[in-house]
């Protein structure tokens, strides 16, 4: 079992490295080169700059019973095909019964941008200590599940 993280602008892997320390779970970071990233636990993989390259790299390591990391629907719905647990980094697990919808709602969200209509959503809130509470509390039960369906 390891945890791989799409580190690329990533609030959150300080936090998942203190929980895969704590369990001894090793981790991977992955990021592109224009994401320069250091750590003293997880093993970090540069992966060439390109249109999603560091999402297929991650897939392409990820095996089942792994966990993912990810803000991106797309990663998270190709990793839960290989039997992987995904979790995001506001703390909302992915789920084979809540990523078609998911997916469905980003579709959506392009297509009325593609047509050129006014949506005025705002960009993400700024991130709050609550937040990051609220992963850690999340993640830790998610890795408690996976450590249980190992044994």
């Amino acid at each position: 079992m390891k945890i791989y993280i799409d580190a690329d602008a990533c609030p959150v892997v300080k936090i998942a490295e203190k929980i895969a320390k704590k369990h001894h779970i090793p981790a991977v970071l992955l990021c592109d080169t224009n994401h320069v990233l250091a750590s003293d636990y997880s093993e970090i993989k540069v992966i060439g700059a390109g249109a999603d390259a560091v999402d297929f790299a991650l897939i392409s390591l990820c095996k089942k019973g792994d966990m993912v990391i990810t803000q991106d629907y797309g990663v998270a719905a190709m990793a839960l095909g290989k039997g992987a647990y995904c979790i995001h980094q506001s703390g909302k697990w992915y789920t084979n019964e809540n990523i078609d919808g998911m997916l469905m709602e980003r579709h959506m969200a392009r297509k009325a941008r593609n047509a050129g209509k006014k949506h005025h959503l705002k960009g993400p809130a700024k991130r709050t200590a609550e937040d990051d509470e609220r992963f850690e509390q999340s993640f830790e039960r998610l890795v408690r599940l996976c450590l249980d369906n190992e044994r």
